[in-house]
């Protein structure tokens, strides 16, 4: 069930009817109602995996309990180990069983040796990444005494597949998910309206901006040997906006539907494009999972207190396993390591921490620096998308030389239609003007008179519709 399906469009408005009308006085059938809507909306994906995603929540719930009820420390430690090895262990065996067996295979054959490896032919369960990375960030605060094990069932399952965030999340932390879980939601109409304009905007994103670069996207990078630099080149560009507006769309649908629900999710994207530098740039992208991979891998490592040598080591290691995360192939891998190459100046220089603020914060336009600075930023950042885009390292290197070529210097072969590309400028235009906010319409036309500002959200929706076309999965559905 994708959020641009009219399947979506029907369920959540059943789910908000029966959830404000019919649960709204008892937690306990708020709560049944959100973990039913939940499975059943995993179960439209591919019914199978719900019982997987069922016994992961199960495991974690009863390891948490086994942990907190520990008389010794080696019993805590045997179910902390078992939590993290099956968690682990699923996530290994569905996403990275046959990358680890053919790179194997081709590291064999260059001594000669020939082997013939037996591969899994397997759907990768939708949102595995993200409902793993709920259930080991919780088993691992329990065992570091950050939080208490939760004894109720129901709830702990709604925090693992709470359906707005299940297969892309944000990466919730049960600090913060569980106590809202826990306590009786009353019906605001201001969040509520508020929500609904955060899906009207992550909708814009997804299916005016996204879906439409896409065409041309493809059209590029399928056929990258028939073009010259310069298309290339805007074939490169174009991703950086495609996937920005794929993702970041799912996450504003996903925080408003939530907030329809009187829940809070984690802010997952902070105006990404708008960074003076790549540190900046990973402060606000993907924000939830930059934020779990430094509190559980990066700090625990040592993160950036050691020496010179641990510096460096702990920076490749946490943007090589972020780019592993998102999938088995050397291209994710490489893309983490450049994004390390970028980042590790500014971390050795103590640079890192420079551009905190928003930029041009409470002015219209950014100084000279800060435009040179954000175009910098964005041309390594799209430099390191091709390898985020290409089907293998092969191809990633072939279109990168493609582009640094003589025709980089004529006209592009192909462009987006005169609508893409007029709606993709209101579109950055629109995210400037809004970009001290949590998200672009946040506040766009609440001091107008009402007519203008419902013409405003009526043409944001005619465009929606005006475009819509064939039902384009997410991006990051795949991870």
């Amino acid at each position: 069930m994708l959020f641009n399906s009219i399947d979506f469009a029907i369920f959540v408005p059943i789910v908000f009817v029966l959830y404000w009308f019919v649960a709204n006085r008892s937690l306990k059938l708020q709560n049944a109602l959100l973990l039913a809507a939940s499975y059943f909306f995993y179960a439209c994906w591919d019914w199978r995996f719900l019982f997987m995603l069922m016994f992961s929540t199960l495991l974690d719930y009863c390891t948490g309990i086994k942990m907190s009820e520990a008389e010794t420390p080696r019993a805590r430690r045997f179910w902390f180990g078992l939590s993290i090895s099956f968690n682990l262990g699923f996530l290994g065996l569905f996403k990275y069983y046959n990358f680890f067996v053919e790179s194997f295979a081709d590291a064999l054959s260059h001594f000669g040796l020939h082997l013939d490896p037996w591969m899994l032919d397997i759907i990768l369960p939708v949102g595995i990444s993200f409902y793993t990375f709920h259930g080991l960030s919780y088993v691992i605060d329990i065992y570091k005494d950050r939080i208490k094990a939760e004894k109720n069932f129901v709830d702990y399952a709604v925090f693992v597949s709470f359906f707005p965030l299940l297969v892309a999340g944000p990466i919730e932390r049960a600090t913060h998910l569980l106590p809202q879980i826990k306590k009786l939601r009353t019906f605001d109409y201001m969040r509520a309206a508020d929500g609904l304009r955060q899906i009207l905007w992550g909708l814009f994103k997804k299916i005016v901006i996204a879906d439409r670069c896409a065409e041309t996207v493809n059209q590029i990078f399928n056929h990258s040997g028939d073009y010259g630099g310069s298309t290339l080149a805007l074939g490169a560009v174009l991703f950086a906006i495609q996937i920005y507006g794929d993702f970041s769309g799912y996450s504003d649908v996903a925080l408003g539907t939530a907030r329809l629900l009187g829940i809070e999710l984690l802010r997952n994207f902070a105006f990404p494009y708008f960074s003076r530098d790549i540190a900046e740039f990973w402060r606000r992208w993907h924000i939830s999972l930059s934020a779990w991979f430094r509190d559980y891998l990066y700090i625990p490592l040592g993160g950036s207190k050691g020496g010179l040598w641990m510096k460096i080591r702990n920076t490749f290691i946490i943007f090589i396993v972020s780019g592993f995360w998102h999938g088995a192939n050397w291209t994710f891998i490489i893309w983490g390591a450049l994004n390390a190459l970028y980042f590790l100046p500014l971390l050795l220089t103590n640079k890192n921490r420079d551009n905190v603020e928003t930029v041009a914060q409470g002015k219209l336009f950014p100084s000279v620096r800060e435009l040179l600075s954000m175009i910098v930023t964005f041309g390594l950042t799209t430099f390191a998308w091709i390898f985020f885009r290409a089907e293998n390292v092969g191809q990633a290197l072939e279109y990168i030389s493609g582009i640094f070529s003589r025709s980089l210097f004529f006209l592009p072969a192909i462009y987006p239609d005169n609508v893409t590309l007029f709606l993709v400028v209101i579109f950055m235009i629109i995210e400037w003007l809004g970009r001290e906010q949590q998200y672009a319409i946040a506040q766009l036309g609440l001091i107008w008179k009402r007519p203008f500002r419902y013409a405003m959200y009526y043409a944001i929706a005619f465009v929606i519709f005006w475009l819509i076309g064939k039902e384009q999965q997410f991006i990051y559905f795949q991870f």
